[in-house]
């Protein structure tokens, strides 16, 4: 005979709310500024910089190595999974196509607001900078190139190049997310035609796909030191001085997402009949974490998790359109950005567009989308626009300062929009769980759900359940 005895937990000394993702989140933007800030008094140079600079770019690039690590295996699984996963739901199929013209709705009306700002703001006229500091050495992208790259070359999408410096060769192995997102709609496919026999590598799939989902939420959970390597490190190496000499554009460009996030994405939440009060306390926690994360595909589960417990979007269809949304659903990065910063190229170069340049503008920033697959950054997109305008890539070089600055904002608003679109298009088809959706959020973006076991306690407090 045994007794058990379940001795009470000791409460916490710190207050509930020191505890909330959220706060630290803000915690760490403050604190990153602050030793950015010391870092770039302490003086130094891009060629040596002090220590407190250096700390903080090893802090920030390896949160983002770790985030890296986990998009290839994750985007896969993910991927797989989605569309096996609508099995599941009925009307797969026009769920599909819906979902797929919303995205472009909602990047036209992105890219619009782009191209009206830019001929505002005239962001490229009186920079006072030099075409002679101007220059790009990248490679440019190509609608051709976009399109080879789609052809998978190995089962891996593995691209390996080597680069020769001062006599040494250096090799360096990447993945292609292109390729990756190919092959994982082939397999996925594949397996939903294959029927009963593929169930055993369906199951493997999802058991692997919960595995590295778990490892992702152990890095996302440390996220609050990444952010104040990242913003400490952005704050240091770049200051006022060179956003100042951009100042136009940098203005021009959050203008334009803030116009997106809090005046477009409300209103078509609004006429769908929702709270945009809820949207926006559901949605936040994923928003916070791609601001300082610039990684969309980073930020996928939580975005998922979000739509799900927090929006009331049915699990067997989110999970088909946050995974297709992460590496295709970009108004930050493929719509407002390459919009703007091509009129910018133009107007610094004194070229006047057309009215056929606006809009293959457009046409680009509406079917490009899938050129920004990755973890950070809008570069390619960018080219691409360019090269597709036949405007000068030189102008690229000048935007690359102060690019990690922007591309904290671009992905913020990709990320609320991976969101909003399976909330639409679950609406307009009857299937999204309203009670869910206008559930107390017990403070800021809380949803009340405690279906979930002790095992996922930290997973809730990311996405705000009160447990």
């Amino acid at each position: 005979m045994s007794t058990e005895t379940n001795a009470p937990k000791a409460p916490s000394r710190l207050p509930r709310w020191a505890g909330n993702f959220g706060v630290q989140i803000i915690a760490a933007l403050v604190l990153g500024v602050v030793l950015g800030l010391v870092a770039r008094n302490l003086g130094g140079t891009k060629d040596d910089p002090n220590g407190l600079t250096i700390t903080l770019q090893t802090i920030g690039s390896s949160y983002v190595a770790l985030l890296k690590t986990a998009v290839v295996p994750l985007i896969f699984t993910a991927v797989v999974s989605s569309i096996a996963n609508l099995r599941a739901v009925t009307n797969a199929a026009k769920l599909a196509w819906n979902t797929l013209l919303w995205f472009a709705i909602t990047a036209l009306i992105a890219v619009l607001i782009g191209i009206g700002l830019g001929i505002l703001f005239q962001p490229g006229a009186g920079t006072g900078i030099s075409e002679e500091g101007a220059k790009y050495s990248g490679s440019a992208g190509s609608w051709w190139a976009f399109l080879q790259g789609l052809i998978p070359r190995n089962i891996l999408g593995l691209e390996v190049s080597t680069k020769i410096t001062d006599g040494v060769a250096s090799t360096s192995v990447n993945f292609n997310v292109l390729q990756i997102l190919v092959l994982a709609i082939a397999v996925g496919v594949a397996a939903l035609k294959a029927g009963k026999k593929a169930d055993k590598f369906l199951d493997f799939n999802a058991s692997a796909l919960a595995v590295i989902q778990k490892v992702l939420w152990w890095i996302i959970r440390i996220a609050p030191i990444g952010t104040i390597g990242l913003i400490g490190n952005a704050v240091a190496s770049y200051g006022w001085d060179t956003i100042g000499a951009l100042g136009k554009f940098t203005v021009a460009i959050y203008v334009g997402l803030a116009l997106v996030l809090f005046v477009v994405y409300p209103i078509l939440v609004r006429s769908h009949g929702l709270s945009i009060k809820q949207y926006f306390s559901g949605v936040w926690p994923a928003v916070q974490l791609a601001f300082v994360s610039r990684s969309s595909v980073g930020t996928m589960p939580l975005t998922q998790r979000v739509t799900e417990r927090n929006l009331g979007v049915p699990s067997g269809y989110a999970s088909f359109a946050v995974p297709l949304g992460s590496t295709t659903k970009m108004d930050g990065c493929a719509a407002i950005y390459p919009a703007i910063a091509a009129i910018f190229v133009a107007q610094f170069f004194g070229i006047n567009l057309d009215f056929g340049q606006y809009l293959l503008i457009v046409l680009v920033s509406v079917l490009g989308s899938a050129a920004t697959a990755g973890t950070t950054g809008a570069v390619v997109m960018l080219t691409l626009t360019l090269s597709t305008l036949g405007l000068p890539l030189a102008g690229v070089g000048l935007l690359l300062a102060i690019d990690p600055i922007l591309d904290m904002g671009r992905t913020a608003v990709n990320v609320a929009g991976q969101a909003l679109v399976p909330t639409l298009v679950a609406k307009r088809q009857g299937i999204l769980d309203l009670d869910l959706y206008n559930a107390p959020r017990q403070g800021v973006a809380f949803s009340d759900d405690v279906s979930e076991d002790v095992e996922e306690g930290s997973e809730k407090e990311l996405v705000g359940v009160d447990r």
